[in-house]
């Protein structure tokens, strides 16, 4: 598919359209290796990873997915990766939230691709940050050995796997892995250096070397599951702690591990009853065109995902080119810095650009941002930003040094910060807004979103510009019809990695969700920093006055 078919033609799309191939897209990833693999799979008494990521949750439709479209489009050449290979969902097992990381070994039989370790360290960074149980679902080929020198010497490659294994346990956070499967070489020592494993009999196996390697290595003959299955790890090497009869089994023995797990002291967030927005997420396509040139006002989507459609608005008549403010959402309290879209007007009398940052808006961002973390309230950043204004008016008016302070105050937040790409997210806009850079818990995006330097259109521009220079320079001109086709090629090109579903597959946004479960995804969040007691300190530094 090319990234950039819905980028080129909003004016001709309706958001249903865009829900619609989301609605696709997740269908096809899904089936991970496709339906042969599948039925091959399950003809070995296996249920495929998804099953059993559903069947080991207590309300699987509760649960949030974390890098649906990773690897999307990657990988080609190969036979593609569809999910990285790897699902991970957080979600409740016997009512404790958790990071299920299971491996679909209908891929590449669940072999790990540079993509695949990445998507691995995010599920266990999120475990870390918030400090919650991850489980891991292990049955895996061990690292894609035509990728190797992509997947297995650097520091954010397959080793911190096993390095994050070791200080998660020294923290105290549980793991706890199911070896359902093949485990094989360095991947063996996931489940083992995690605080107990379960292996399941027939199917699931675990060793350095397999026995074709143990014969070429050192002549012996012996095969796999004498070698490594599930009762001579639990009856002779007691590598593994339960001997399962089956999938199934083993989920249920998970389930009652979890159960048993102490409470960690929480952040203390505040949260009331959940109340549904007064203005409903289905008007949502009303106030917030797809064609983004269009402007529109902010407040109307704020009150669309909020409870009981309140938000009370810190000044509210300053700054206004970024709405700041506190609401609920499904219950919890957050405080809310969101990009306007609409054309304002200073009292002074300047007209403002929606989705520009202005010297006033960063000042008062910033503020806003102090107060929260005074106040113990979490951050959502909703972005619909082309960058920060530039001309000499901002320039003198110091619009770096407040776009400084903006982001010096964003990047030391002790709360738990969430962004959601709704429309643009351009340049500094996406830092200042609190982008992947800057450890949003989450980092969401509609359909509708870009993630860029700047749009498809002011690339083309500015890159044909440097390349009419460069050739007039060695005596070269171009016509006009070689312009217009040289600048076609190029925002092509550019608008194809605009597309969110560019940016999921590498992992610059952990989901791309529809607008109605935005509520979801922030709420579980918040659920999920709430497990983390911080006792650090909120300190901005050198901040910029």
């Amino acid at each position: 598919m090319n990234y950039s078919t819905k980028q080129n033609q909003h004016s001709e799309e309706t958001l249903a359209t865009y829900l619609n191939e989301l609605d696709a897209k997740r269908k096809t990833t899904h089936l991970g290796g496709g339906e042969k693999k599948i039925a091959k799979h399950k003809s070995k008494g296996k249920l495929t990873a998804r099953e059993r990521v559903n069947l080991l949750l207590d309300f699987p439709n509760e649960s949030i997915e974390i890098g649906t479209f990773t690897g999307d489009e990657m990988y080609k050449e190969h036979g593609g990766c569809p999910s990285g290979g790897v699902v991970v969902v957080m979600g409740k097992v016997s009512d404790r939230l958790c990071v299920i990381v299971a491996n679909d070994a209908t891929v590449k039989a669940g072999a790990w691709f540079p993509i695949t370790g990445k998507k691995n360290l995010r599920a266990q960074e999120i475990a870390i940050e918030n400090k919650i149980p991850i489980i891991y679902l292990v049955d895996s080929a061990g690292v894609y050995l035509p990728m190797q020198d992509e997947i297995f010497p650097d520091k954010e490659h397959f080793g911190r796997i096993f390095r994050n294994n070791a200080i998660m346990s020294s923290e105290g956070i549980p793991q706890i892995a199911a070896i359902m499967g093949s485990c094989v070489a360095g991947g063996a020592y996931l489940p083992i250096m995690s605080d107990e494993a379960l292996i399941v009999d027939g199917t699931g196996s675990v060793f350095l070397a397999g026995s074709y390697l143990v014969k070429s290595a050192i002549g012996e003959s012996i095969d796999n599951e004498t070698l490594g299955g599930a009762s001579t790890h639990s009856e002779i090497s007691g590598v593994t702690d339960y001997k399962c009869e089956d999938d199934t089994a083993c989920l249920e023995q998970i389930k009652r591990l979890v159960d048993k797990i102490g409470e960690n002291d929480t952040a203390g967030f505040n949260r009331k009853p959940s109340q549904s927005p007064k203005e409903s997420i289905s008007t949502i396509e009303n106030v917030f065109p797809i064609d983004r040139t269009k402007p529109y006002d902010m407040l109307e989507v704020i009150h669309r995902l909020v409870d009981n459609s309140e938000f009370d608005q810190y000044k509210e008549g300053y700054g206004q080119s970024i709405l700041c403010g506190y609401a609920r959402i499904d219950g919890w309290a957050v405080g809310i810095v969101a990009n306007q879209r609409k054309i304002v007007k200073s009292k002074q009398g300047e007209m403002q650009m929606g989705g520009v940052i202005y010297s006033d808006s960063a000042d008062k961002s910033a503020r806003f941002i102090m107060n929260c973390n005074q106040k113990k309230i979490p951050l959502l950043f909703i972005h619909d930003v082309t960058g920060f204004m530039v001309g000499s008016r901002s320039e003198h008016n110091g619009i770096i040094k407040d776009g400084a302070k903006m982001v010096n105050a964003m990047s030391n937040s002790v709360v738990p910060k969430f962004s959601l790409v709704i429309g643009n997210s351009y340049g500094a806009g996406n830092y200042a807004m609190c982008g992947k850079a800057y450890d949003p818990r989450l980092m969401l995006a509609w359909p509708t979103s870009q993630i860029a330097v700047m749009s498809g259109k002011s690339a083309a521009t500015t890159l044909l510009q440097i390349k009419i220079s460069t050739l007039k320079s060695q005596g070269k001109e171009l016509s006009k019809e070689e312009e217009k086709e040289l600048f076609d090629e190029i925002k092509a090109k550019y608008d194809d990695q605009l597309s969110p579903y560019y940016a999921a597959a590498r992992l610059w946004v952990d989901e791309v969700i529809k607008p109605e479960e935005t509520r979801k995804y922030i709420s579980l969040g918040i659920e999920a920093a709430n497990q983390n007691k911080t006792d650090k300190r909120y300190n901005v530094g050198v901040i910029q006055t």
